[in-house]
């Protein structure tokens, strides 16, 4: 559908219909900040929490908080048969073939510091290379350095285009017989990019290379299936999709997963300890290591009930209409340059303003009860590649409005009339 030539009106009222009851789950959303009703257009950086998720975590602390798994008394096995039936949930929201193969860690960045040391030190070593792309966050740069420093081993980046796209030939030319691991992100967290991952995958196996994908901003936007997709890891934060923070995915082929050893020692990951060895405990036990975040955890499970009730679909088709109608509006401001326009984008719009600095559009944008981020987005790379030292970044959730775009354009234009 091209929303550019559809009536824009007719659109808008059957989405604020549509969004209404969701908007309503969310207690922060009729709060105002600055004098101001809350537009909430930080999504990127973490969700806000329906009341289910809210409710939940009070509800474990009030009535069943207690450790898991060994524990034989009633609120032990309960506070267990809610955390791992989050774990089924994570399974079936993503589609993998086991919950075996779900390891729960505190977000995307662990997941990819627990790969980079399990698999990375076993797998990887001097000579060897590490494929990662332009507009990956800092989360699947750094790890990849430390690896490299320790290791000698070379990382190679495949640059993007000027609309932010990923290049595919130029990641075939850089794939050769030392290339051990392809780091890549599903969509740019500070330009949008939905990058082609299946084909990414798709080449990457055809020489024998396993595949890590970062979804932290595609998990709660489009339809993740890592059985269709075939990549041998995925990760994602549960912050991202309406849950908790400290709480994420690893996602991993079972085969790897056993190969691996484990990232870090203590309790819960073994099976038996003396002094003379130790026996590590199965997948994904043997990467658990110490008191889990429980309640978390299981809120996560809650979140993803919630997203599912809804529909991935419904909230893609949603946050579609978002994102046209607040790139076409904000295509006809002066002065105003947006940051990422693939053909290909989630719900998130980066742009500067010609003389503003970011954290003055973010300030300003404030006052008006609107909330965005600025800066380079734990991108730094990304803001080289287009020469530019900060953006600003509103990112959409499928709570957001019509109004929510109108409100963010009327604040643009009050940014640049005060400092304009």
């Amino acid at each position: 559908m091209n929303l550019a030539t559809e009536n824009w009106q007719s659109i808008r009222e059957t989405s604020t219909r549509r969004i209404a009851k969701w908007r309503q789950d969310f207690p922060i959303l009729s709060t105002e900040v600055n004098g101001k009703p809350l537009v909430y257009l930080d999504n990127g950086a973490t969700t806000q929490k329906p009341k289910t998720v809210i409710d939940a975590e009070r509800a474990y602390y009030e009535e069943y908080n207690a450790n898991v798994h060994r524990g034989v008394h009633t609120l032990s096995q309960r506070a267990t048969d809610a955390y791992e039936g989050a774990r089924e949930k994570v399974r079936k929201f993503i589609n993998a073939p086991s919950s075996d193969e779900i390891i729960f860690v505190r977000g995307t960045t662990e997941a990819i510091n627990l790969v980079a040391h399990a698999f990375g030190r076993s797998q990887i070593g001097r000579g060897d290379e590490i494929i990662v792309s332009t507009m990956e966050h800092h989360s699947n740069i750094v790890p990849w350095q430390m690896l490299c420093q320790e290791t000698g081993a070379i990382l190679r980046v495949v640059p993007i285009n000027d609309a932010g796209e990923f290049l595919f030939d130029e990641f075939e030319k850089l794939i050769g017989p030392r290339t051990k691991l392809v780091g890549i992100v599903h969509v740019s967290n500070a330009l949008g990019s939905v990058n082609p991952i299946k084909r990414i995958v798709d080449l990457a196996h055809s020489k024998n290379i396993p595949v890590l994908v970062d979804g932290a901003q595609a998990v709660a936007h489009l339809k993740v299936d890592v059985r269709a997709l075939d990549c041998d890891f995925y990760a994602f934060s549960g912050h991202k999709i309406f849950a908790p923070t400290g709480t994420g995915v690893l996602y991993g082929k079972r085969a790897i997963l056993e190969r691996m050893p484990p990232y870090q020692g203590g309790g819960d990951m073994i099976r038996s300890v003396s002094f003379s060895k130790t026996e590590y405990n199965v997948i994904p036990y043997k990467f658990e290591a110490g008191t889990p975040n429980i309640a978390g955890g299981i809120c996560l499970g809650v979140a993803l009930d919630y997203v599912t009730s809804i529909g991935m679909d419904e909230i893609a088709s949603h946050e579609h209409e978002l994102l046209e109608y607040a790139t076409n509006a904000i295509k006809k401001i002066p002065g105003v340059r947006l940051i990422g326009t693939a053909k290909e984008k989630g719900g998130i719009l980066s742009f500067i303003i010609d003389g503003i600095h970011p954290h003055d559009i973010g300030t300003i944008l404030d006052h008006q009860g609107v909330a965005i981020r600025a800066g380079h987005h734990c991108a730094m790379p990304v803001m080289e590649r287009f020469c530019v030292a900060a953006t600003a970044r509103a990112s959409f959730a499928f709570y957001n409005s019509f109004a929510d775009i109108d409100t963010l354009i009327d604040g643009i234009h009050k940014v640049k009339e005060i400092l304009g």
